[in-house]
């Protein structure tokens, strides 16, 4: 099996590179990049003779859909902004595709897909895509489901690339439609920090307050579960304390909006220019506490009794006690193994049908866990009655 790791010289995506290394069994792994400096790094990193580099530019069509062409699956890791052009690339040489965010833009290539014969499932790493295996795994075990709730703290700087400064712009945007929750049959629209809720995480994390954010978990969830009777889906996220302190402040004085300012002969974005000094100061690379934690509750019926089901995730250390694990690399490393696994499930053909498939229609919760428990992270369900 041979697989293309799209933009695999990024911080999280190696991690998945890393992964495939360790547990799958491609026999080609090619990482596709536009800086093949750090690609050609990351390949010495991995030291596999497996690996091989070529330079890639999604912005050029036909001529990185020509270099995909021939591979199982492509592992699409570039950021938010690129996945319509990355996943037009995918479908057009016939692969099968996975990738981390899954915001919507890659739904106007489905019949491409379909053509093909292959499988895309767009967002596929801790959240989206691990969120949706745990809601699963609990509404599979109800009659009807009411209400779910799916969180997540994502301990990691604000600024470590300038992928992941995107992200932060993007799901705080004042005007962006598709931050909303799913209720009574219609999806409503709300601001940033709407609906604050009270979430407990595993330790170290503990006491959080999140906020509804802009995931795919509310549309595909309401999909998935329509059959039950789902009346509330609302999904929440939360970053390090000092991350929303300043993204609370940014959204206070409306610099979220980016307004255009005069930087000398030049017209630029407040939030650009913002995001371009957090991404090269210190301040925006660390913080306290790294690593991830999801937490989603189901509340249904079962056999008529009402009740309430919780599932989250447990990781080795951030603190250095576990090789592979320190400082931001508890991060990462959460957020790429996902989307490594999903990349083998597709090219081993284990999606149902081909096409856009949400993930709750392209995988199993029980398969995906148990690949995830082979990497140390780990699944803690309770059940309690209502």
């Amino acid at each position: 099996m041979k697989v293309f790791c799209l933009g695999a010289a990024g911080r999280i995506s190696r991690e998945s590179v890393l992964d495939l290394v360790q547990h799958s069994d491609f026999d080609t792994i090619t990482i596709g990049d536009y800086n093949v400096e750090e690609a050609e790094k990351v390949a010495q990193w991995l030291g596999d003779s497996r690996i091989n580099v070529v330079k890639a530019d999604v912005n050029d069509v036909e001529a990185t859909a020509k270099l995909m062409e021939g591979y199982d699956v492509v592992m699409d890791g570039t950021q938010i902004t690129l996945n319509g052009k990355s996943t037009e690339c995918i479908a057009k040489a016939g692969c099968h595709g996975v990738n981390l965010n899954g915001f919507g833009e890659e739904n106007q290539w489905n019949d491409l897909f379909v053509q093909a014969g292959k499988t895309c499932v767009p967002g596929f790493g801790m959240t989206p895509g691990t969120t949706q295996m745990m809601a699963m795994h609990l509404a599979n075990q109800l009659d009807t489901v009411e209400e779910v709730y799916v969180s997540h703290g994502s301990f990691r700087p604000i600024a470590f690339s300038k992928s992941i400064t995107e992200t932060t712009t993007y799901e705080y945007d004042p005007e962006l439609e598709s931050r909303v929750v799913f209720e009574d049959g219609k999806f409503i629209q709300v601001p940033p920090f709407a609906r604050p809720r009270a979430v407990k995480l595993p330790e170290p994390y503990g006491d959080t307050v999140q906020y509804i954010i802009p995931h795919s978990e509310t549309v595909t969830l309401a999909q998935a579960l329509k059959d039950k009777g789902v009346r509330l889906i609302e999904v929440r996220g939360t970053w390090p304390m000092q991350n929303m302190h300043l993204v609370r402040g940014l959204y206070d004085y409306g610099i979220l909006k980016n307004p255009e300012i005069q930087v000398g002969d030049t017209k630029v974005g407040l939030m650009t220019l913002i995001g371009d000094y957090l991404v090269n100061s210190e301040e925006g690379k660390k913080t306290d506490l790294y690593g991830y934690a999801l937490h989603i509750e189901v509340v249904g019926t079962k056999d008529g009794k009402r009740k309430q089901g919780i599932i989250y995730h447990t990781h080795p250390a951030s603190d250095g006690s576990v090789e592979g694990w320190e400082g931001l690399r508890a991060y990462t490393r959460n957020v790429g193994i996902p989307l490594a696994i999903a990349a083998e499930q597709l090219a081993k053909g284990c999606a149902p049908r081909p096409g856009i498939l949400i993930p709750e229609e392209a995988f199993k919760p029980e398969v995906i866990f148990a690949e995830l428990e082979k990497r140390e992270i780990y699944m803690h369900e309770e059940w309690k009655d209502l």
